[in-house]
């Protein structure tokens, strides 16, 4: 499927080609804490079909992620919008693309949760909660 995105000042814009299969969820605590809220919804993009196509992300290195591994965090250094995460080095080999800043993103249905453990308990919930069109 072609994706294309944005941040949300349109600093950074990308291109890529996913399978929506890759579509997740993830509840590590990580997660949690660089979205500022309960997970975080990604899709896998391998690198020869990920294309920045204008702005330079701002890189951070998480050194131990809660699986063991080292990622490189990339953000708008305008308006702050997490945009990927991958391998440190020249050549990584996925970049895990942030859901929300894709146009597709009403077609890209999650097909598995990552560290549920780390899931916040009302999460399974969200169904029984009031919905207001607004606000």
């Amino acid at each position: 499927m072609r994706i294309d995105g944005t941040c949300h000042c349109g600093a950074i814009a990308f291109e890529a080609e996913a399978d929506p299969a890759t579509a997740s969820i993830c509840h590590c605590t990580d997660c949690q804490a660089m979205t500022g809220t309960a997970f975080r919804a990604n899709i896998r993009v391998e690198a020869p079909n990920f294309r920045l196509l204008r702005g330079t992300p701002t890189r951070y290195l998480k050194t131990t992620a809660d699986s063991g591994n080292h990622r490189i965090q990339s953000f708008c250094p305008t308006c702050g919008t997490p945009v990927y995460a991958t391998a440190p080095g020249d050549n990584p080999p996925v970049y895990t693309v942030r859901i929300g800043t894709l146009r597709q993103r009403e077609q890209l249905t999650p097909k598995v949760q990552n560290w549920f453990t780390s899931a916040r308990p009302w999460v399974t919930e969200l169904g029984a909660l009031p919905r207001n069109a607004k606000g």
